[in-house]
């Protein structure tokens, strides 16, 4: 189903969408307490390929042309929003290997790219990541270093990206080169390329259970087959990312506020304290009806972000239906192209900037509410708290989104960064 028409848009699910919405919550309470375990244990857990693989969650957003699912945006959001609950650990290696995985394949490769990566990605046998990050690049990624140059029939890389989720065990990548000419290029990168090199990021407070990666190309081989879209337009494939990298988060999180209020609700319910259950007394209450409210006004943003994402797939799919060049038409700067474009990249920042907030919000209040329970990683407040703080810097620090929604209402030349 896709919502691109405002008018009609009230997010009733169908048959198909609520069959497969339980299936992913049967999944998730399968991997439930391994997922806690692997967590303290600071592992990656081994039950969500093949749990989540047999639902196919793996490809839920991807073409059925290519082994996927097929679903549309929102669809995939409902899908997070309850991998959510379980935490932004487990929702992020969805989003590694989907959202900025995944979707970049398919919104961008070739058709020999994408009948080569999207069906093994989309049955686990290849799990992706997204490298764009730098040591002294982030949210300023047109600053990057990473270099490539042209030798035969090759690319060759140098540099380092940094903070690569699913980066110690992802088999396929996408990542990002500055030319000789200044301008920047995408590529697609097999893990088992000469001079690739990972190597996990350790001492993280939260996040335990996602592994990231810094990632050396010393003199990397990059087949030029595997340039990924127009060379020198490769920003512009990394900033589309962010909008579906955006999208996942902001879903996630609205997932891990349902968690804190339920698992606040329950408690507050059972401890007595001065003659009564916590529940009964006000500034608990307090706390969980701000709970309440960062959850639904989370959810229209969200929903509406969808909304917006999945009208510019639209046109985009209906282009390239029908102009065989349809990257060179895109990057003639189309104008409903771009207008579309710059309504998803907006709405799917204010959600971003909103949920994740919101969750970090939920996440405090749910740990006040335990108490010293809730100081302890056992306690699944403390470890989405631990984790919510990780979600307020990824895809897009929430201090440079706020510059960018207000840049994008003033115009180009009030940019402040």
């Amino acid at each position: 189903m896709s919502y691109s028409n405002l008018s009609w848009m009230n997010f009733d699910i169908s048959d198909e969408q609520k069959n497969f919405l339980e299936r992913v919550d049967t999944a998730c309470k399968s991997v439930r307490d391994h997922e806690t375990e692997c967590y303290l244990a600071e592992k990656t857990n081994n039950m969500i390929v093949p749990e989540f693989g047999k639902i196919g969650m793996l490809g839920c957003p991807i073409s059925k042309k290519y082994g996927g699912l097929g679903y549309d945006i929102l669809t995939y959001a409902f899908a997070l929003e309850r991998i959510g609950r379980e935490g932004n650990s487990l929702r992020t290696f969805f989003s590694a290997h989907v959202s900025i995985g995944q979707m970049v394949l398919q919104n961008w490769a070739d058709e020999e790219q994408k009948k080569k990566y999207l069906p093994e990605t989309v049955s686990g046998k290849i799990i992706m990541a997204f490298a764009l990050t730098e040591p002294d690049a982030g949210s300023d990624p047109g600053s990057m270093t990473t270099k490539f140059e042209e030798r035969g029939d090759d690319f060759i890389l140098n540099g380092k990206k940094h903070w690569v989720g699913n980066g110690t065990f992802a088999k396929v990548m996408t990542t990002y080169a500055r030319g000789p000419d200044g301008r920047i290029s995408a590529f697609i990168v097999d893990a088992d390329s000469k001079g690739f090199h990972a190597e996990e990021m350790k001492n993280k407070m939260g996040l335990l259970s996602i592994k990231n990666a810094e990632i050396r190309f010393e003199n990397c081989v990059i087949p030029k087959r595997n340039l990924l879209g127009t060379k020198g337009k490769g920003l512009s494939i990394a900033y589309s990312a962010l909008i579906d990298g955006r999208l996942s988060v902001a879903a996630g999180a609205i997932g891990v506020m349902k968690d804190c209020l339920d698992e606040s609700i329950l408690h507050s319910q059972k401890r007595q304290q001065h003659g009564s259950a916590l529940a009964k007394k006000q500034l608990i209450q307090e706390h969980l009806s701000s709970m309440i409210l960062n959850i639904e006004s989370s959810r229209w943003l969200v929903y509406r972000a969808c909304a917006a994402r999945q009208k510019l797939q639209d046109y985009v799919e209906g282009i390239k239906e029908r102009d065989q060049n349809w990257q060179e038409r895109l990057n003639r700067e189309d104008r409903e192209y771009s207008d579309l474009r710059a309504r998803a990249d907006r709405y799917a920042a204010i959600a971003k900037l909103h949920t994740t907030n919101a969750a970090f919000d939920c996440a405090n209040r749910a740990v006040q509410i335990f108490g010293s329970f809730g100081y302890q990683k056992t306690n699944r407040a403390a470890r989405h708290f631990l984790d919510s703080r990780a979600i307020t810097i990824y895809e897009g620090a929430n201090e440079v989104l706020k510059l960018k929604i207000a840049s994008l209402e003033l115009g180009d030349k009030y940019q402040a960064y």
